[in-house]
């Protein structure tokens, strides 16, 4: 089965510019989307630095009760998404890749096998399912499409395996020296389309067109699959969800201030770059459990803005209640503990720090998230802000959905 672009509405590579906002975008030095190749090819996030994705509402349903775009007697389909316009499809795709864990969740959500790629495996924490029953993915059977470089004969190679590529052309073109315009073309016209929205950072000066919530994104994701119903479940499980979070939600003056920043190094931090909490999905879980953002009320800038970097001195002049350490997604809580936290508590000035004091020194969240991942992340981050222990969602219901019975 293979697909063909009816038409690009906004472009396949609407707005496309280079990636001097990440720096070179060759992954040379930048430890920006491109991230350290020796780290990529370890398959961690750990000296890897990236944004987060995007905010989260519930998607609308009228579109879904319309079905997808548009519908033919034989089976085709067509369904639309910015950039890339209307993408025209002779029945539903079975093998695909992505550009991250997000949209690797979603397809999983929506009862898919995962992806044959996506752009950084180590990036996809697929031990995140262990919270679920009888959902699991196989994070090494996940090839990475990023080692050194984005090579466009890889995509051509792809294409030859997958029935679409579920990401947005134009963060390809924006965050590599190794693709342009002239490559998306090309892979298009070989008869894979691609179809994504990168709306997992609000933070690149390339994106021009509209961003998607999580729910959004997934709303477009089961249009894809032919999925209505699950995401229609899903949405309903998510609304639930998203009420007994609110109940566990103290006082606004009750909530702790927070940092959330990317270390440098990973386990013996002595510089970070710093994200201010925004609309991107990994934040979403902070967003919700309603935390203070302690840079949001000072002159320091957030990393896709400027490339900022703090040190330990301004940072002990903010003196947040708690610190969220971020590319360390790889390891247990203990983990952490034994190696960030233990550094941070015998480093001179680290130590004088009221978070590290008191302990409350946790990881920060992966940079992607969907629809499963986020419930399980956002759970854990009220045991780390609230103390909060209980479980906020029916983990049965998720494998039940995931699984078709519903």
């Amino acid at each position: 089965m293979k697909t063909s672009v009816v038409l690009v509405g906004a472009g396949a590579a609407a707005g496309c510019v280079g990636g001097e906002d990440e720096g070179n975008g060759s992954g040379n030095g930048d430890t920006g989307d491109g991230g350290n190749s020796e780290t990529d090819e370890n398959g961690t996030d750990d000296n890897g630095m990236e944004n987060g994705d995007d905010g989260m509402e519930n998607g609308d349903d009228n579109e879904m009760e319309n079905g997808s775009d548009g519908e033919s007697g034989d089976g085709s389909y067509t369904v639309t998404m910015e950039p890339v316009g209307t993408v025209e499809f002779d029945a539903v795709p079975e093998a695909w890749a992505a550009n991250n864990g997000s949209w690797a969740d979603m397809g999983v959500a929506l009862g898919q096998a995962p992806p044959e790629a996506v752009y950084l495996a180590g990036r996809y924490h697929t031990k995140l399912y262990d919270e679920i029953p009888g959902v699991s993915v196989d994070g090494d059977a996940v090839e990475s499409l990023w080692t050194s470089k984005l090579d466009p004969e890889q995509f051509l190679a792809l294409g030859e395996e997958v029935d679409v590529l579920v990401m947005d052309p134009n963060f390809l073109v924006g965050r590599s020296d190794g693709i342009d315009e002239n490559d998306i073309d090309r892979i298009e016209s070989a008869g894979t389309p691609f179809f994504g929205n990168s709306s997992f950072s609000r933070g690149y000066e390339w994106h021009d067109y509209e961003y998607l919530s999580l729910y959004e994104a997934f709303e477009h994701m089961a249009e894809l699959f032919q999925e209505r119903e699950r995401y229609k479940a899903f949405a309903a499980l998510h609304e639930e969800f998203q009420a007994n979070v609110a109940d566990i939600v103290p006082p606004e003056d009750e909530r702790p201030s927070v940092t959330i920043m990317w270390p440098q190094p990973a386990e013996a931090p002595e510089a970070f770059s710093p994200y201010l909490i925004d609309e991107g999905t990994s934040f979403k879980q902070w967003r919700d459990l309603g935390v203070e953002d302690a840079f949001a009320t000072t002159d320091v800038e957030d990393f896709h803005a400027g490339r900022a970097r703090i040190d330990y001195e301004l940072l002990l002049q903010i003196d947040p209640d708690v610190l969220l350490i971020r590319g360390n997604e790889a390891k247990t809580a203990a983990e952490f503990r034994d190696t960030v936290l233990s550094f941070m508590e015998s480093h001179n000035v680290a130590s004088e720090l009221t978070a590290v004091g008191n302990g409350d020194v946790y990881r920060g969240g992966p940079l992607y998230q969907g629809p499963i991942t986020n419930m399980v992340l956002t759970e854990r981050a009220a045991s780390q802000v609230y103390g909060v222990e209980e479980e906020l969602f029916d983990r049965q219901r998720v494998a039940d959905i995931v699984n078709g019975e519903f």
